[in-house]
């Protein structure tokens, strides 16, 4: 054998070791590599000797990792967990944002300092604007007297004042005493009364009312707000409503959606029930004020501060409420005055 020559040594992959392991289909495709082999052409690329049975270096085979590249692999495989352990030890541990403890209650918001919604000044100011926006303002509901007032004031529950007023003069017309009333069924006086709503209660109480009235009282409108409370479809508001404006009796307060509404916005009380509602303002505004205040009321919620959208900008009390519901405000609002 000639010095030099490395011996052919059998293959796995169907090709003798010592043979250009050259691509068939790199650079000119099979043809290429054919002629490389018949003409015994050498791989330029540097490779490992390996050992082969007999103790001749060898060329590894084409798709076949020599033993540097393994144990190069290995090492790197090897070294991945300590450098993962470097970095998890150098890396900073990110910082837990600490979790709110449950029922966390938010604070309230800020309040102006020495603020008190019931304070006179503040109280005085309120119907000293409401004298000026609303001067001599009277009942909305049209009467003549004061059984036309309180069926009026009757009907108008859950329903318009307008309303009311568009049905209250032909029903009058038609039935100008209480004792025309009297002598009704509460069927009869449905069909007039259907366009007020709840026309079946409301026509039971009318004509219990007039009934009543002839029997306990000589068909007069009693002037006692105990007398009024035993009259069927009398509460508190409605007795007030008569007493006040057809009397003139301060006795209470009328709270109406409108002034049920408007006093929690100015804060001048904190309840919704209308008695007890009725009881905080007797405690704020002077006696002499209950009556026109509850008119001026009515008729700011009706033009003004509304339900839904009150208008905020136009109002002379703005700068005085601090209501949560506020579409504009120059003042810190309030969460609860509402």
């Amino acid at each position: 054998m000639v010095r030099g020559t490395i011996p052919r040594q059998p293959s796995k992959f169907g090709r003798q070791a010592g043979v250009p392991t050259t691509r068939p289909f790199a650079r000119g495709g099979v043809e290429a590599g054919a002629k490389a082999v018949r003409g015994g052409a050498t791989d330029s690329r540097k490779v490992s000797p390996m050992k082969q049975p007999g103790g001749q270096p060898g060329v590894g085979s084409f798709g076949r990792y020599l033993p540097e590249k393994r144990a190069k692999s290995a090492k790197a495989v090897a070294s991945k967990p300590a450098r993962a352990a470097r970095s998890n030890t150098a890396a900073k541990p990110k910082q837990k944002s600490a979790a709110k403890a449950p029922g966390t209650v938010p604070k309230p918001a800020k309040r102006t300092a020495g603020y008190d919604p019931l304070a006179p000044e503040r109280i005085r100011e309120i119907l000293n604007r409401l004298d000026a926006t609303y001067p001599g303002v009277k009942c909305a509901l049209h009467h003549g007297s004061a059984w036309e007032l309180l069926v009026a004031t009757i009907l108008s529950a859950q329903c318009t004042d307008v309303r009311v007023n568009m049905v209250t003069p032909g029903l009058f017309k038609k039935y100008p005493t209480p004792q025309a009333f009297a002598a009704l069924e509460p069927q009869e006086l449905e069909p007039e009364i259907r366009s007020t709503g709840f026309f079946r209660n409301k026509a039971k109480s009318v004509v219990g009312a007039a009934r009543k009235l002839i029997s306990d009282f000589g068909g007069a409108v009693p002037d006692e707000m105990d007398k009024l409370l035993t009259l069927p479809g009398v509460a508190r508001k409605t007795a007030n409503v008569v007493l006040g404006s057809w009397f003139g009796k301060a006795e209470g307060v009328v709270v109406d959606t409108h002034v049920h509404r408007i006093s929690r916005r100015l804060e001048l009380t904190v309840n919704d029930d209308p008695r007890t509602i009725e009881q905080d303002l007797m405690k704020v505004i002077p006696r002499e004020r209950w009556i026109d205040f509850a008119h001026q009321i009515i008729h700011h919620g009706r033009a003004l501060c509304l339900a839904r959208s009150p208008k905020c900008a136009a109002c002379p009390l703005e700068n005085l409420c601090h209501a949560a519901d506020k579409t504009w405000s120059t003042v810190e609002m309030h969460p609860k005055a509402k």
